[in-house]
């Protein structure tokens, strides 16, 4: 399998609140920073994942929200 049929399995997470915090860095909206926005179409589905797992924490020391793991299979 290719590498672009690969990413296009798994949306971007931005959900269109883009502003970038000045102090960490990172979009008030995904959790992202700067370079992984701009990375996350070059990036491979598992780089993608290992970054959804990251954000989620990041969203939950942010907000104090947590979710429940995903269900999404691993491949």
């Amino acid at each position: 399998m290719s590498r672009a049929t690969d990413n296009a399995a798994l949306p971007s997470p931005c959900i269109s609140v883009c502003r970038l915090d000045p102090v960490s860095g990172q979009c008030l909206g995904c959790f992202r920073t700067g370079a992984e926005i701009a990375a996350w179409r070059s990036m491979a589905a598992d780089e993608q994942r290992a970054l959804l797992d990251e954000l989620r924490g990041r969203r939950a020391a942010a907000t104090g929200v947590t979710r429940r793991p995903t269900r999404r299979r691993r491949s």
